[in-house]
């Protein structure tokens, strides 16, 4: 593992940007959004002192999810904006200020590039990695807002097992507040077979996201967040599975025009 010095850039001109735009050109009025889509780490941060097979698992990236968002992206002709760096690294999904962006320990695993960061060194990582793929976010939004008021839809995936205990859910729906996408989405899931979590594995309401509270729930513009269970997911087929059933779902939702206007504030 190497360290970066607290004055020097974090990414190589070589190197990937944190940020990218998928399908640029999507003309539906609905941004996807992937946070946990890539496991990269900048070369400058070496391998955060953590074995190679950790970069496999969960901890470091949302495995599958950034496959069925880029064919979502395509079925619904969506801009879709991904995240190209490791949770590991710096985790876009949460506050600047939660200990957890910069995790000391994931899942059991310690960082040891992580423990005792200064103030510098943490926030280079933010303002070279957090802060561009938010900005990208707020720039795609403004520029579709100009049209209207977009739908947001969030792509994760969640661990089929955690701490011993089985899941049963196929897909959860995460909502906070505003249920005006997430509660029909949850109907048409069933509807199709699937077993749906409705705030499971995780809630919405919990506090803990970031990049929804940020972006769209302020200002009421619709949304949803889904965790896909990763074993579903986790293959080429599996993702192409995924995002066809998610098209068939999301789809006549989406083009809704009802959908098209703010949530009054809460």
């Amino acid at each position: 593992m190497s360290a970066i010095a607290d004055s020097t850039a974090l990414l190589a001109s070589d190197e990937p940007p944190p940020a990218e735009l998928f399908n640029e050109g999507g003309n539906a009025p609905t941004l996807l959004l992937c946070d946990h889509a890539g496991r990269r780490v900048p070369k400058a941060l070496g391998d955060l002192g953590v074995e190679a097979a950790a970069f496999e698992r969960h901890i470091a990236w949302d495995i599958g999810a950034a496959e069925v968002a880029r064919r979502l992206s395509v079925r619904l002709d969506a801009p879709l904006v991904y995240s190209n760096y490791s949770r590991l690294v710096v985790d876009v999904n949460r506050r600047p200020d939660d200990p957890t962006c910069v995790p000391e320990e994931s899942d059991g695993t310690k960082v040891p590039g992580n423990l005792n960061l200064s103030s510098v060194s943490r926030t280079v990582r933010l303002s070279c990695l957090h802060e561009p793929y938010h900005r990208l976010v707020d720039e795609r939004l403004s520029r579709m807002r100009q049209s209207g008021v977009p739908s947001v839809v969030s792509v994760h995936s969640f661990t089929p097992v955690w701490k011993g205990i089985e899941r049963p859910w196929h897909i959860g729906v995460l909502w906070n507040r505003d249920g005006r996408l997430a509660q029909p989405l949850i109907r048409c899931l069933a509807e199709l077979g699937i077993v749906v979590g409705d705030n499971q594995p995780y809630s919405g309401q919990d506090e803990h996201g970031y990049t929804l509270p940020r972006h769209v729930e302020r200002v009421g513009i619709p949304h949803v967040l889904l965790e896909i269970r990763q074993d579903l997911i986790d293959t080429r087929r599996g993702a192409e599975d995924w995002s066809e059933k998610l098209y068939a779902a999301l789809g006549p939702l989406l083009a809704d025009p009802a959908l098209r206007q703010l949530a009054a504030p809460a």
